[in-house]
């Protein structure tokens, strides 16, 4: 909704608080309950111009246009002088699919506000689904004209020319791939992650070694989590071209993401820093790199050198800079610039959306380590809010997957059914809820001699998918659960040897990545020598620890305390089926409480259970110096400690969406 769309502040109605109430529920999003409030309002007011345009406003938003029409147009007839009325009511009108009415409405709206970009920016809109670009390309140039730093009316503009391109049908594909750059790029800016990556896709459709397309990709990719084919794109466009500054540029953030400095000031430490805007986005990131080197000085220097001319964007990533040189150094604005830190991460202006996201979750940890509970969960929702955009999550999907597996996975279909014929003990998999102890096992077997550690892979899902050709997840369980003998063991012969090449003289080797779950029902016909630890913990501390950490991968349930919940409940009843249908031999459930009452008997049970001699090397674990690309990195170089046990009770009030949803025994 665009600034003119927002309910206006006048006088309330005469003697209701509930008009005052339903005004609330409209600025705060929730249209049905604001719609509810309204209504008998208007059986008492019927000729209240506002209470009908609300009213009105708020059927539309709830997805009942049609409902809401009779309202819009009551309240343009109530005050045909007023432009949100017409405003609002050409709104509606594209909403109920009436584009030639909107059109009207949304021109007359022009005509009686002729400061205001909204009427433009929709019309601009309207027009484009009348099939007439030139003239919407000309309506968002006039929204563009009245407010030049309007990221929706740039949009609209970005969205016209576009279209106005592909409907002349002789653009070259350069001219072609570089508007659809330029989409995507507002689109971003405007956290329209999903339409970004769709433009970005399209570029690289017409010129597939197009850099600037792939580095903005490359984002998008980051932002919905896959953050290895990020990095992995953006240094093919840096060794294909190292003259593709935004390509370094983004590499370089994609490091720093990751905690590495050092390579990336190196990335921008080549060539002198791009004229332009870019030029203060290079120092910008130098900055940060050098605050992360503990090189203050010259990061002063460098936020200096970002500031000049000042760009609005990066106004949060130079504020976070010198709140940490502050913070370091002792200076007495630290607070303040905390303060405004938190303001600026509200502001989608202010920094990309990953820049925002990240912000909230690192203020969060700055207030839980105060002890403040109530700001930090604050800053954990308003960054789960920001991931939802790039991550949204289906209960249906999920669902659908599960009911795959049920049907295709049962004890019969894995007692009896077609399985590959080669039994190699080496494969490990390490499953379960993310913060239930998954990278603590990992780190224990590894420090065994005769266990290598891979880490998180993909290779379980991609051979799921070269066998059923589709990444949709419950038509590959299916296809899965149907493969013959020959096929498994053929998958099977291709999968031990690259597992083997990663390690060739280790005798196990561990796969933690948790989403395996979802696939051991192809693990057990694929590899049924494999050994399967399922780890758990109390799901009420697993949800709170989930919701307060950032994590760098495709979580979607996490950023929703009801989904959230619901996603634990339903692996849980998951894992219940696995325990009744995998073999006994073949699966182990260690809950992370066991380490806390007796280390000694755990590793003794987890190592029988793999096969493996004792070693002592393994009570050892934090010692070693391996790296770790998971949010527990820190907590696995300690010994084993009680720390987040109970944590949930901290944040209880909050959680309750989620505790709701979980079994009455969690």
């Amino acid at each position: 909704m665009t600034t003119s769309e927002s309910p206006p502040s006048g006088a309330p109605r005469p003697g209701d608080a509930a008009a005052a109430g339903a005004i609330r529920c409209f600025e705060a999003g929730d249209f049905p309950s604001a719609a509810r409030l309204l209504l008998p309002l208007l059986e008492r007011y019927p000729a209240d111009a506002v209470l009908q345009r609300l009213c009105g406003m708020a059927l539309v938003r709830a997805g009942r246009a049609m409902d809401g029409l009779p309202h819009l147009a009551q309240s343009r007839d109530l005050a045909p002088a007023e432009a949100l009325g017409a405003l609002w009511h050409g709104i509606g009108l594209q909403a109920a699919g009436r584009h030639a009415e909107a059109a009207a409405a949304l021109e007359a709206a022009s005509r009686l506000a002729p400061a205001d970009p909204a009427p433009r920016i929709h019309l601009s809109r309207t027009l484009l689904t009348l099939r007439r670009p030139r003239e919407a390309v000309d309506a968002a140039r006039r929204a563009v004209s009245l407010a030049p730093r309007l990221l929706d009316a740039e949009h609209a503009l970005r969205l016209a020319e576009l279209a106005a391109l592909q409907a002349a049908g002789d653009a070259a594909p350069a001219l072609l791939a570089e508007a659809w750059l330029a989409f995507g790029r507002i689109c971003l800016r405007l956290d329209k992650v999903m339409e970004a990556q769709t433009a970005f896709h399209e570029a690289l459709a017409l010129r597939p070694l197009h850099g600037e397309a792939g580095a903005e990709l490359a984002l998008v990719e980051h932002l919905c989590g896959q953050p290895l084919a990020a990095t992995a794109r953006l240094r093919a466009i840096v060794d294909r071209d190292p003259g593709c500054l935004r390509g370094r540029l983004n590499l370089a953030s994609r490091l720093l993401l990751d905690g590495d400095a050092a390579p990336a000031l190196e990335l921008l430490d080549g060539p002198p820093p791009p004229p332009g805007p870019m030029r203060s986005h290079w120092h910008a990131h130098r900055a940060q790199a050098l605050v992360a080197l503990d090189n203050p000085e010259q990061a002063h220097r460098e936020i200096a050198q970002a500031e000049q001319p000042p760009l609005p964007e990066l106004g949060l990533t130079l504020t976070w800079q010198r709140f940490v040189l502050a913070r370091r150094e002792g200076a007495p604005q630290a607070a303040a610039l905390t303060d405004r830190v938190g303001r600026l991460a509200d502001i989608r202006e202010a920094g990309t959306l990953e820049q925002r996201i990240d912000a909230h979750f690192d203020l969060a940890d700055l207030q839980r380590a105060d002890g403040n509970h109530t700001a930090a969960f604050a800053h954990w929702s308003r960054g789960h809010a920001l991931l939802r955009a790039a991550q949204p999550f289906s209960r249906e999907a999920h669902r659908a997957q599960l009911d795959a597996i049920l049907r295709g996975y049962g004890a019969e279909r894995l007692a009896q059914g077609p399985r590959s014929a080669l039994h190699d003990p080496a494969p490990v998999f390490i499953v379960g809820l993310p913060r239930t102890g998954t990278t603590l096992l990992e780190q224990i077997l590894s420090a065994h001699p005769m266990v290598h550690g891979a880490g998180e892979r993909m290779a379980v899902r991609e051979t799921l998918v070269r066998l059923t050709g589709t990444w949709t997840a419950d038509v590959a369980t299916s296809r899965a659960a149907a493969l013959d003998a020959a096929t498994l063991t053929a998958a099977s012969r291709d999968y031990l040897a690259e597992l083997h090449a990663l390690a060739p003289d280790a005798a196990r080797v561990v796969d933690k990545m948790p989403d395996n779950v979802f696939q051991l029902g192809l693990i057990a016909t694929l590899l049924p020598g494999a050994r399967i630890v399922c780890c758990t913990r109390d799901l009420r501390d697993v949800g709170a620890s989930i919701f307060g950490h950032r994590f760098i991968g495709h979580h979607p349930y996490a950023h929703d305390l009801g989904d959230l919940g619901w996603y634990m409940a339903t692996h849980g009843r998951l894992l219940e089926h696995w325990q009744a249908s995998l073999p006994p031999s073949m699966m182990l459930l260690l809950d992370h409480g066991d380490w806390l009452a007796d280390f000694d008997a755990t590793l003794r049970r987890v190592l029988e259970f793999l096969g493996l001699p004792y070693d002592p090397a393994c009570e050892r674990f934090h010692e070693q110096d391996r790296r770790i690309g998971s949010a527990s990195r820190a907590q696995v170089r300690r010994p084993i400690n009680a720390a987040g046990v109970g944590r949930w009770r901290d944040y209880a009030a909050q959680l309750a969406p989620m505790l709701r949803e979980l079994p009455a025994e969690a």
